[in-house]
C-alpha cells in the first residue's frame, strides 16, 4: 500500500464521522438528547434552531441510527426523540472533544492581548 493509499484509508473514517457530526446543530442535539428524550418543540426552544433546520438535522441523525423518533397516538399527535444505544456511543467522544475545547479556549485566552481601543470605542 502506498503512502497516499494509507493516508486515504486513515482519513476516510474521520471524514465519515465528520460528515455525520458536522455542522452547527448535530452535536448540541445529541448532547440535549443524552440528558433525556424530548419533543420537537422542546429541542427547538432549548437550542434555538429553526423548525426547518431541526427537522432536517433530526432526519439525518435518524438515518444514521443515532436518534429514534417515537410517534404517540394522541390528539394532537406527539412525537418524541431519543438517542439510540448506538447514539449513546458518541457521549464519550463528544465529552473528549468538549474537554479539548475547554483547554484550547483557556490556552488562546491566556495568550490573547487586549485589542487596542479605537477612536469610536473611547
Amino acid at each position: 500500500m502506498s503512502t497516499a493509499q494509507a493516508c486515504n484509508a486513515y482519513l476516510r473514517p474521520l471524514r465519515d464521522a465528520m460528515d455525520v457530526l458536522g455542522g452547527k446543530w448535530k452535536i448540541p442535539i445529541i448532547m440535549l438528547l443524552s440528558i433525556k428524550e424530548r419533543r420537537f418543540k422542546e429541542i427547538q426552544r432549548e437550542i434555538g434552531v429553526t423548525a426547518k433546520v431541526l427537522s432536517a438535522e433530526l432526519k439525518d441523525l435518524e438515518s444514521h441510527e443515532l436518534v429514534r423518533r417515537t410517534v404517540y397516538d394522541t390528539v394532537p399527535i406527539s412525537v418524541e426523540y431519543a438517542l439510540t444505544d448506538y447514539g449513546r456511543t458518541l457521549e464519550r467522544v463528544i465529552g473528549e472533544i468538549r474537554e479539548w475545547g475547554v483547554h484550547h479556549r483557556e490556552r488562546i485566552l491566556e495568550r490573547a492581548e487586549p485589542l487596542p481601543a479605537t477612536a469610536h470605542q473611547a
